[in-house]
């Protein structure tokens, strides 16, 4: 029996999900400093190198943020207002995406979704950190992601 044009494709989508798969361990869900570190301290050397840079903007531009690991991935957020940036590692790039970057000035370059905006970072870029420390105080801002849970109250962190 010959295979239909439809099971020929979807046959071929394990392959490509493959290749975009995570180069991350799986962390547990956790509230604090403690399981970003642990996340960046898990990736490859030039990839960690990138993490610590961002984390260190974060910390220096948005003053009493909060860090937790959700869904795998290392989340920044400011209390009362939500989550407002999430990272995460892939064979070939970092992952930096802000949660409301479509209201950022000028917007990230990558977005799939409605206002998420992200940035992804590869070994032989170059971060502009004055753009980037500019878009991380912007989002810290604005009201974040509350990340969609109804243990939040509907309300951001």
């Amino acid at each position: 029996m010959k295979a239909s044009k439809s099971t020929k494709l979807s046959a071929k989508k394990p392959a490509a999900a493959k290749a975009k798969t995570s180069n991350s361990p799986m962390l547990p869900k956790s509230d604090g400093d403690a399981g970003v570190q642990a996340y960046i301290a898990s990736m490859e050397p030039w990839q960690a190198a990138i993490a610590k840079r961002v984390d260190a903007l974060v910390v220096k531009h948005v003053p009493g943020v909060r860090k937790a690991v959700r869904w795998h991935c290392p989340f920044y957020g400011v209390e009362g207002h939500g989550w407002f940036l999430a990272f995460a590692a892939f064979q070939h790039h970092v992952k930096f995406s802000f949660f409301k970057g479509a209201s950022l000035k000028p917007v990230p370059p990558i977005g799939q979704f409605k206002d998420v905006r992200s940035l992804d970072v590869r070994e032989s870029d170059k971060i502009d950190e004055k753009q980037l420390a500019t878009w991380i105080e912007q989002a810290a801002s604005i009201p974040g992601w509350d990340g969609g849970s109804p243990r939040y109250g509907g309300s951001p962190l």
